[in-house]
C-alpha cells in the first residue's frame, strides 16, 4: 500500500516582509475570529497591521523569519525514515495553516504522490477547533476542489501518549538537573491561550493541556515540587485562559522563597470530547 502522512502546523513568516501577510491568513481563519467574512477580513487586515511592527522586531531576533517550516520538514524526514524503515511505502508531506506550503499545494503534491491511503497527522497534541480542526478543514476544502480522492485517516489528538509525555518529561529533568541548592524553584508550564469563550462552547483544549501536565508531573516525579500551567499569547480584548504566562512570571519573581513551595494545582473545565471524527 502507498502512503502518504500529511503533517500540519501552523506555519510563519519566511521572511520580515511577509510577517503582515502571514498575520492576516491567521486571524482571517473564522475559526480564530468568529465573525461574519465581511467584519472578519477587514478586522484581520487591522490586527495584522497594528501587531506588524512589534511582530517584524521580534522576527527580526530571531534571524527575519521563523523557524518552524525548516522545523516541521526536518520531523517529516525523522518521520518518513522510521516508516520506510519499518517497510513502508510512504511520502511525509508538510501543510501549514497561516502560511506556505498551505493547504492547496501540498494536496497537489499528495496527488502527484498518488497514494492508496491519506493519514492526516496535526502536529497539535491538545486538539482545538482552532488548530487540528481548522487545519483539516482547510486540508479537505484543498482536496475537494482539486479532485484528490484516497483512503483518509485522521490522527485527532495525543494529549497523554507515552512517547510525548516521556519527551516532555525529559526535558524537564534536564532542566532539574542544572537546580543548584538552596534555591527555592517554580516550574511554568506555558500553553498557547484561546478565548474563554471558545472553551465555554465546548473545544477540549483547555481540558487535554490539563491532562498533558498531570502525566508530565506524574512522569517526571514533581507532584511535591512548586509547579503551575498558564497560557500565553493573548489577543484582543476578549476573556482568555487564565492564569497568563507573563503575570505568573512576574508574580513568582516577586515571591520569596517561602511562598514558592508546594505542588501545583490545575483550573480544571472538566471532561469534553474531542469534536473529531
Amino acid at each position: 500500500m502507498k502512503l502518504a502522512v500529511v503533517l500540519f502546523n501552523l506555519g510563519g513568516p519566511d521572511s520580515l516582509e511577509a510577517v503582515e501577510p502571514f498575520l492576516e491568513n491567521l486571524f482571517s481563519d473564522p475559526a480564530i475570529l468568529g465573525f461574519p467574512s465581511w467584519i472578519r477580513k477587514p478586522l484581520a487586515r487591522a490586527i495584522a497591521k497594528r501587531r506588524g511592527s512589534v511582530a517584524r522586531e521580534i522576527y527580526s531576533r530571531i534571524g527575519g523569519r521563523s523557524p518552524i517550516l525548516e522545523e516541521t520538514r526536518a520531523q517529516a524526514a525523522a518521520l518518513e525514515s522510521v516508516l520506510r524503515r519499518s517497510g513502508e511505502e510512504v511520502k511525509v508531506f508538510v501543510a501549514m495553516r497561516a502560511w506556505n506550503p498551505m493547504s492547496e499545494e501540498t494536496a497537489r503534491s499528495v496527488a502527484a504522490y498518488a497514494p492508496d491511503r491519506i493519514v492526516l497527522l496535526p502536529l497539535y497534541p491538545q486538539y482545538s477547533t482552532t488548530t487540528s480542526a481548522s487545519s483539516v478543514a482547510a486540508w479537505r476544502a484543498a482536496a475537494t476542489r482539486i479532485g484528490l480522492v484516497a483512503e483518509e485517516r485522521l490522527v485527532c489528538c495525543y494529549p497523554c501518549d507515552a512517547g510525548f509525555v516521556a519527551a516532555l518529561a525529559a526535558r524537564v529533568a534536564e532542566a532539574l538537573a542544572r537546580r543548584r541548592p538552596a534555591i527555592a524553584y517554580r516550574i511554568i508550564f506555558s500553553a498557547h491561550g484561546l478565548p474563554q469563550r471558545t472553551i465555554a462552547g465546548g473545544d477540549p483544549y483547555q481540558w487535554q493541556v490539563e491532562r498533558t501536565v498531570e502525566a508530565v508531573v506524574r512522569k517526571s516525579g514533581l507532584e511535591e515540587l512548586d509547579w503551575r500551567l498558564a497560557y500565553q499569547s493573548r489577543v484582543g480584548p476578549l476573556k482568555w485562559l487564565e492564569p497568563a504566562t507573563d503575570a505568573e512570571i512576574r508574580k513568582a519573581g516577586a515571591m520569596g522563597a517561602a511562598d514558592l513551595r508546594g505542588p501545583g494545582q490545575l483550573r480544571s473545565s472538566g471532561p469534553r470530547g474531542s469534536g473529531s471524527d
